[in-house]
């Protein structure tokens, strides 16, 4: 009787043992390594498995390496958890499996940042520790000092640590240069020029070849902020696109480790009919380097070298889309390159746009910059699989 009483408590023992752990499958299968990828597992399939679990005290372990992986629990603005973040990598043709049990998790390195900036307009800017963009806001809009900005602007960076926050301070503290971060004081500068334009992968609504720019965004919200992804919302006041009235909502986030930040627009307007919208890219006057792809819905662009400030690649991935590119002059100062495509009322379009500088030393001619985006679309294409145990 004792033996039985003994091989249960074991059994049980055992039972909660391993109802305290979870296990990750993560495959594979394409002929690309994945490195520094961030991957999303819904937080409902990881309660599936440890109902009990403790935010605040557990930890994801690389089965082979016995080492923590860097996770972020991801909200998406609502106040419940919404996903489970990880950074990982995962060779080509391969598995990786991991193992989430309770334990005390290191202080992960902040990779993502984003934040308001009262103190320039009502700019918005984020980073990750590869590249850092900012939009306009409404400020901009009621300085008459102020030219027009519709675009979305690079900061190059050649650091991984977060820069936005020393910069702006720089710039605007009390007897500061205001051009301050238009210098490079060792890790970067902002020297990319947007003006009257789409910048770096704006989009806006594209009726009988003209572009209708709306004004810059007036209200926002913080989804998410780091360490792996950061994500907002902007919120735009309706304009007119010739007979139409037009509100959009966009949400733009970044992941640690990538060049490209993924946008979501949301295009509210009274018709049946879809709407014919572009991503632009502003183009220099000095030649460049392009690659136009329309079959995968890829627009690169290897900007002029600037100086000593170095040369700036930029590129937009569009999925899923009926892409058209141009090469158009929409106005009598700028010539833009433009992928076009359409999009119905309250429907979520989306797509991504980066950016990247040689003086990083990682991306350095417009081949291996090409060859990032065409890389970065085969892996949208081939998403890894996922599984929990």
């Amino acid at each position: 009787m004792k033996l039985i009483y003994y091989l249960f408590v074991i059994g049980f023992s055992l039972s909660s043992i391993a109802q305290n752990k979870a296990r990750i499958s993560i495959k594979n299968g394409s002929s690309l390594a994945r490195k520094d990828a961030v991957i999303a597992i819904k937080w409902e399939t990881i309660l599936a498995k440890l109902p009990t679990i403790d935010t605040l005290n557990f930890v994801v372990i690389n089965s082979n390496t016995k080492q923590q992986i860097p996770y972020q629990l991801e909200y998406k603005g609502f106040k419940s958890i919404q996903n489970l973040l990880l950074q990982i990598e995962v060779k080509a043709k391969s598995e990786l499996l991991l193992i989430i049990q309770s334990g005390k998790p290191k202080t992960f390195e902040i990779k993502t940042y984003g934040r308001f900036v009262p103190e320039r307009k009502d700019d918005f800017a984020w980073e990750n520790d590869k590249i850092a963009h900012r939009i306009y806001g409404h400020a901009l809009d009621l300085d008459p000092k102020q030219h027009p900005a519709y675009g979305i602007d690079v900061w190059v960076k050649r650091s991984e640590k977060m820069v936005l926050n020393d910069r702006y301070k720089r710039a605007t503290a009390l007897g500061a240069d205001p051009k301050e971060y238009h210098l490079d004081r060792g890790n970067g500068l902002d020297y990319y020029q947007v003006d009257a334009s789409l910048g770096a992968g704006n989009m806006m609504p594209y009726i009988n070849d003209t572009i209708f720019y709306s004004k810059n965004y007036v209200t926002y919200k913080v989804l998410d902020n780091g360490p792996l992804r950061t994500s907002f919302q902007l919120f735009y006041d309706s304009w007119s696109c010739g007979k139409l009235q037009v509100i959009v909502t966009k949400i733009i986030s970044i992941d640690a480790g990538s060049q490209m930040s993924k946008i979501e627009n949301i295009y509210t307007f009274n018709d049946d009919k879809p709407l014919p919208v572009v991503v632009g890219i502003r183009k220099r006057p000095n030649p460049g380097v392009l690659d136009l792809n329309e079959k995968e819905g890829i627009m690169g662009y290897w900007e002029p070298t600037f100086g000593n400030d170095g040369t700036t690649g930029v590129g937009i991935v569009l999925m899923g889309n009926k892409n058209e590119m141009l090469v158009t002059k929409t106005n009598k100062d700028y010539t833009q390159l433009l992928a076009k495509t359409e999009v119905k009322s309250n429907e979520t379009i989306a797509y991504y746009s980066g950016a990247a500088w040689d003086k990083a030393g990682i991306i350095t001619n417009s081949k291996q910059w090409f060859d990032y985006l065409h890389v970065f679309a085969e892996n949208l294409k081939n998403p890894l699989v996922i599984t929990v145990k």
